[in-house]
């Protein structure tokens, strides 16, 4: 007598993986934008700590001080997505991805004037926004808006599947947090190229794709595959 299969796992639509994947390629597009713009980085905050630290210590402070506006931006970003987390949980994503529609419009409209508030702060509010309202992606916690921790995750789910203790889908986890990595890569390498062609319009790419995702939340939760 055959063993009645076990029922799906559903997960909430914004865990779904496309949008997910949606959110790395955007993740990858912006921080290929800011870095070609303005030579500083929107999500890796990492990096621009260590840059700060590094021109601080040669006494190069004007070129330190170009890497706290958008370390600030990113700290009331994540302040600010915690407390709409806390305010309004059910609503809490759908709302994150509107004020990222409206702070990448803002950016798009006023970068040529206020570069740097626009370009750095406005980029960084909307990493911070993203990371912290979108953390997982079929239950499993990723960051959409770097991909180190996506990378390691890919190589231990492909260890643990390999030594055969990653339970009954072995290659779920690896295959998820590979995808987030080439969606991030795919993101980058556009973004590049679409900052390259023409920097005044290239960031209706990412608004376009977040109205997608906007769209895509409102729909029902998904069963993961097998």
């Amino acid at each position: 007598m055959l063993s009645p299969q076990p029922a799906a796992a559903l997960y909430p639509r914004d865990e779904a993986v496309h949008i997910a994947g949606l959110l790395a390629f955007i993740g990858g597009y912006l921080e290929a934008f800011t870095w070609m713009v303005h030579h500083v980085f929107a999500n890796a905050q990492g990096a621009n700590l260590v840059f700060l630290w590094v021109y601080m210590t040669s006494g190069e402070w004007e070129s330190a001080a170009r890497y706290v506006p958008p370390l600030l931006a990113f700290v009331v970003g994540v302040i600010l997505a915690c407390w709409l987390r806390w305010a309004a949980p059910t609503r809490a994503t759908r709302i994150s991805t509107l004020t990222e529609i409206v702070f990448l419009f803002i950016v798009a409209i006023l970068h040529n004037r206020l570069p740097l508030v626009a370009g750095t702060l406005g980029l960084s509010m909307v990493a911070a926004f993203q990371t912290v309202s979108f953390p997982r992606v079929e239950g499993l916690s990723y960051n959409s808006v770097m991909v180190t921790s996506n990378f390691r995750q890919a190589i231990e789910g492909l260890f643990a599947a390999f030594a055969g203790s990653a339970g009954p889908r072995p290659f779920r986890r690896p295959y998820l947090f590979g995808a987030m990595c080439v969606a991030f890569g795919a993101g980058a390498a556009i973004g590049a190229i679409a900052t390259e062609i023409t920097r005044d319009y290239s960031l209706a790419i990412p608004v376009t794709l977040l109205v997608i995702v906007l769209l895509l939340c409102e729909q029902r939760p998904v069963a993961a595959r097998a």
